[in-house]
């Protein structure tokens, strides 16, 4: 072994120490956990205080014998599958195994070295059990369900001291509409470390089965796009239609001022839909996908607050299908037919509007009340927060997460990349083209862009 190795070897050792040493005192319910890196304690922090798991639990629990998913998950099993096949050889060659799972953390399938695949099954890492960070705490697989990015967990950077051998790096496919997990990939091994190239690996096999769902999402929009145009003939009701998580693909004049949106301004494509920013409205769409996932057959009602209207206006609710698939739905106002939609799905997400973000500071968690936040940044697969309290990482998995647990506390999207504290907006400045530029009131005056898009919805809440 060369100096530079054994270097390297007594520095690996020593931050090894380091964390365990950081395990022992939190698990013991001490908080410091100083060496720690912010999203593996983050993660501790859901496993003690939230999903309460036993940190000696010595092998994962069984997987529940049925979970109902929609054919498009087994369509990305199925890819997955075919992709880890082709990465077995590799990862066998370093004894490793590969393993996909499904949005709960049940294994479905594993490949890889045999010598690895027998140790693991005395763990329970296998097909039938279950890892997610509810059933067994920090973990790849488990972790990289909760993120929107690769996850890799090192030995006792695992929540259970049994899982302190293991070293892994995952990541989770998610729904391209409404960001849920479908499944998760994930490469193991077993005192032993993870290849450099092992995460590349994962992130390209993501990156193909996410096109394929990227593709099938946008004739999906085309779809409700149709429909709609096919609904509007005869009718004299505003109508919008809405994918299944409550974003406007399209609406006409009058209801996209009530949703705030464009005006027959069709969005095909899921990344750039319309955010009616109408907590209720979200829930009682999200209320209706659930139930024709289940009933095809099934129409619905309820009434919502919109935009620029003190009283609540009666909507009705069609599901879109595409191939057997749900799509959608078509949103028509003033027409209140179907099954009435209950009243605490209507108002379930305004009752849990946060009262505080959460940030990280190397290894702390920063609790900030709302009007210390200036305005929220989208950098790749992080989220910033610009605060009183300096420049945090949010613990939010996303923008979009962000975005919809503060739409109705006073922040508003004005950008792909950037949410503000509309109470910390100083100026408002126009450029020579017309665009918008908001200054915020924090020491470096921070300026944001506006995009067209969101020029209307920034006009009219400060009332410009």
């Amino acid at each position: 072994m060369s100096a530079v190795q054994r270097l390297e070897s007594v520095s690996r050792n020593a931050n090894e120490a380091a964390v365990y040493g950081a395990w022992e005192r939190f698990v013991q319910g001490e908080n410091d956990i100083r060496g720690v890196r912010p999203e593996v304690a983050i993660s501790w922090h859901r496993c003690r205080d939230q999903y309460h798991v036993d940190p000696y639990l010595s092998e994962a629990p069984a997987a529940v014998a049925e979970v109902a998913h929609p054919l498009e998950h087994d369509v990305v099993f199925a890819e997955l599958g075919f992709r880890a096949a082709a990465m077995v050889h590799e990862v066998a060659n370093f004894g490793g195994i590969v393993t996909v799972a499904d949005a709960t953390g049940r294994i479905l399938a594993e490949w890889g070295d045999k010598a690895t695949c027998s140790i693991a099954a005395g763990a329970g890492l296998a097909p039938w059990f279950c890892w997610s960070e509810r059933a067994v705490g920090t973990n790849g697989m488990g972790t990289a369900l909760e993120t929107q990015h690769p996850v890799v967990i090192r030995r006792e950077e695992h929540w259970c001291q049994a899982f302190h051998d293991w070293t892994c790096v995952a990541v989770a496919v998610r729904d391209v509409v409404s960001k849920e997990p479908i499944a998760v990939l994930n490469i193991s091994c077993w005192r032993s470390e993870l290849p450099a190239s092992a995460r590349g690996w994962l992130a390209n096999a993501a990156a193909h089965t996410q096109s394929r769902l990227r593709m099938r999402a946008r004739d999906g929009g085309d779809q409700l796009v149709a429909a709609y145009n096919q609904a509007q003939v005869g009718s004299t009701e505003p109508l919008a239609a809405v994918d299944t998580s409550g974003k406007v693909v399209v609406a006409d004049d009058t209801a996209s001022v009530l949703l705030g949106v464009p005006g027959n301004a069709p969005a095909v494509n899921p990344a750039v839909r319309w955010n009616p920013r109408l907590p209720a409205f979200v829930d009682a769409v999200r209320y209706a996908s659930k139930q024709a996932s289940r009933n095809p057959d099934w129409i619905g009602s309820t009434q919502i607050f919109t935009h620029l209207v003190d009283e609540p206006t009666p909507i009705g609710i069609c599901p879109v299908f595409q191939y057997g698939n749900l799509v959608g739905h078509l949103i028509s106002f003033g027409v209140p037919e179907g099954e009435p939609l209950p009243d605490a799905e209507v108002g379930a997400h305004s009752q849990g509007q946060p009262r505080r973000v959460v940030g990280v500071r190397e290894s702390r968690m920063v609790l900030l009340r709302l009007p210390e936040v200036t305005l929220a940044e989208s950098e790749g697969n992080e989220v910033w927060l610009s605060t009183d309290q300096g420049r945090l990482r949010a613990t939010s998995s996303g923008l979009d997460k962000l975005d919809n647990e503060l739409a109705n506390a006073g922040f508003l999207r004005v950008h792909r990349r950037y949410v503000v504290n509309l109470s910390r907006v100083r100026e408002v400045e126009r450029r020579d083209r017309g665009e918008l530029v908001l200054v915020m009131d924090d020491n470096e005056n921070t300026i944001v862009p506006v995009s067209r898009r969101n020029a209307r919805a920034v006009r009219r809440v400060l009332g410009i």
